[in-house]
């Protein structure tokens, strides 16, 4: 269930209207459509209070996502998560000041009991307030998400694992593993490079014995731009030694060699789980010009006849190329989480284009939130008025029926990840 979510005040007839919150986050649901002629109307707004309650209701399967950060927040370190900028945020500007933080402000500032809109010393005082368990229970409850996946690959001492995360939600929440994590470990733990292909193995299963799926970060490490076909044991040994004497005369044990990168995914494949990959939008340790999903197409043809899916996550500016990816190859699939948040008011039109090509099975929900609960509740609420908005269009102009729509709602916000990932039924 979502909270209040239109950008103009709530008025009769509008989708606002339809569904809200109270200020503890619990959904209450009234009837209503757009009136003819009003802004909602001319911007594809259109629907009725059943299509937004029946969005609103689904419950959602966030099929990437990362832990929530247990503890309280300063300003500065607020500001610094709502960024995929790793440099600090200069003196003469604030990062409220954007897409996200005016989200924040307008969507999470009613779950934690305040008037939408405050300032941002305001909203960061009662979350204080509150302190971070409770905003966190608040703000994950209010999101409506049935089932996480989350990956453990980054920052993990920093944010919540699966069992804490689970204890905070109340809901099932289940790994996906990620590679590069998982060969560094085996570097750190101690191997020569003639034993790491076979200890990684080892341990990639050990890693894996409950997980739903795998990812690869390839993008951040190297690029797309790899050759696709799996390398030869000759070159895994001699890639492994260059990166372990690299890595003992740095000290920093971070796998992007190429050669290595291809090893691993290759061996990912090999474990049949369902493999993800991080595409376009990232931190500036990504180069956004390598990480285009079209550069991955060798690899997706070769691993075409094992059936394994493939999913593309983000995606974002490059979402329209992998929804042809999607619609050209059956075992590849995407999501545009991460963009969502980041868009904001604009996410509208980001999750517009990613319904142009690819068929709707092949494509999933995700937030991939990292850190302040924020982030796990905005990226449910933001996708669910997206699609309200855009399927309530199509519903209006007499492109879709209702049931349609809600169909295709249902398959994209939860059916497709539990079909890929093996969930079963709604918990």
């Amino acid at each position: 269930m979502i909270p209040a979510h239109m950008d103009s005040p709530a008025r009769a007839g509008s989708l606002e209207h339809a569904i809200g919150t109270t200020e503890s986050g619990a959904p209450r649901h009234a009837a209503g459509t757009a009136e003819s002629g009003s802004p909602e109307h001319a911007a594809g707004t259109t629907g009725s209070g059943a299509l937004e309650c029946a969005i609103g209701a689904i419950p959602l399967v966030d099929h990437h996502v990362h832990g929530a950060l247990d503890g309280d927040l300063s300003r500065r370190r607020f500001e610094e998560l709502i960024t995929e900028s790793d440099r600090p945020v200069p003196a003469w500007m604030t990062q409220f000041d954007s897409q996200l933080g005016f989200a924040v402000l307008r969507h999470c500032a009613p779950v934690l009991g305040l008037d939408p809109h405050p300032d941002p010393e305001t909203y960061l005082a009662r979350r204080a307030e509150l302190g971070a368990a409770e905003a966190n229970r608040r703000l994950l409850a209010a999101a409506g998400v049935d089932h996480f996946l989350l990956e453990t690959g980054y920052g993990g001492e920093e944010i919540l694992g699966p069992a804490p995360m689970a204890a905070l939600a109340g809901r099932p929440v289940e790994e996906v593993v990620r590679l590069e994590s998982v060969a560094e470990g085996v570097a750190a733990e101690g191997t020569d490079a003639s034993g790491f292909a076979a200890r990684f193995e080892a341990a990639l299963w050990e890693r894996t014995r409950a997980a739903r799926g795998l990812k690869s970060v390839a993008a951040y490490r190297y690029g797309l731009d790899f050759d696709p076909a799996p390398p030869a044991p000759a070159e895994v040994v001699a890639a492994a030694g260059r990166w372990l004497r690299e890595s003992e005369r740095t000290g920093t044990v971070r796998v992007d060699d190429p050669v290595l990168l291809r090893h691993l995914i290759w061996a990912g494949v090999e474990r049949g789980l369902p493999l993800q990959f991080h595409i376009g939008y990232g931190d500036p340790d990504i180069d956004l010009s390598r990480s285009d999903p079209l550069l991955l197409r060798g690899l997706i043809e070769l691993a075409e006849p094992r059936g394994l899916p493939l999913i593309l996550l983000h995606c974002y500016p490059y979402h329209r190329n992998a929804g042809y990816l999607a619609q050209a190859y059956p075992h590849v699939h995407f999501d545009v989480g991460l963009a969502v948040n980041h868009t904001g008011a604009r996410s509208v039109a980001v999750v517009a284009e990613s319904l142009e090509l690819a068929p709707f099975a092949k494509i999933l929900f995700s937030s991939d939130a990292w850190g302040p609960a924020e982030l796990h509740h905005l990226g449910a609420l933001l996708w669910r008025r997206a699609m309200t908005r855009v399927l309530g269009g199509f519903v209006a102009d007499g492109e879709w029926s209702e049931p349609q729509a809600v169909r295709v709602a249902t398959m994209i916000g939860a059916r497709n990840a539990r079909r890929v990932y093996g969930l079963g039924e709604t918990g």
